[in-house]
């Protein structure tokens, strides 16, 4: 399922989904995967393009509060559609500590499985997932492509794991 940019509004993969297993590169030579991040949180924030205003924006705020997602155990991990190698740059320019995953090819392979792949622009929506420790799909929001959502969403859908697991 593609999101085009018609009238409707996108709709990510619904909460309680499992979420759809991937393996993207980081770096020419590693990849990561969903799977090895079993037992723990997991954030997916999946943007339009590195380099543009908002997602420079965006990314820079998430440097800045990796530590309060942290404090949760959770992970962190950025996919967009562009390649290692601009990922590595950005990341350096950036001053960007966690993982910036190229959905690079198949284009959008990922955010299509998400359902937040953006076929007219050939990019994804600028969408936030919380994954909990089993790999359910706890949270998602979608922003609109020109506004940084900010981590409240995120924090709170953390907070909200601790409380579900009932510790």
């Amino acid at each position: 399922m593609d999101n085009t940019s018609g009238s409707h509004p996108p709709m990510p993969l619904p909460t309680g989904s499992e979420a759809p297993a991937f393996e993207l590169p980081s770096t020419p030579d590693q990849m990561v995967s969903l799977a090895e991040l079993r037992g723990q949180p997991v954030i997916l924030a999946f943007y339009p393009e590195d380099w543009s205003p908002v997602c420079s924006d965006q990314m820079a705020l998430y440097q800045e509060v990796l530590p309060e997602f942290r404090k949760f155990n959770a992970e962190l991990i950025g996919i967009s559609v562009d390649s290692v190698w601009c990922h590595l740059a950005f990341a350096k320019d950036r001053n960007l500590h966690f993982p910036l995953l190229s959905d690079f090819e198949p284009k959008g392979a990922v955010a299509r499985s998400y359902h937040v792949y953006r076929t007219k622009e050939g990019t994804s929506e600028r969408a936030l997932f919380v994954i909990d420790a089993d790999g359910i799909v706890r949270w998602s929001y979608i922003s609109p492509v020109g506004v940084n959502p900010g981590a409240d969403g995120i924090l709170h859908a953390l907070e909200g794991l601790g409380k579900d697991s009932g510790s």
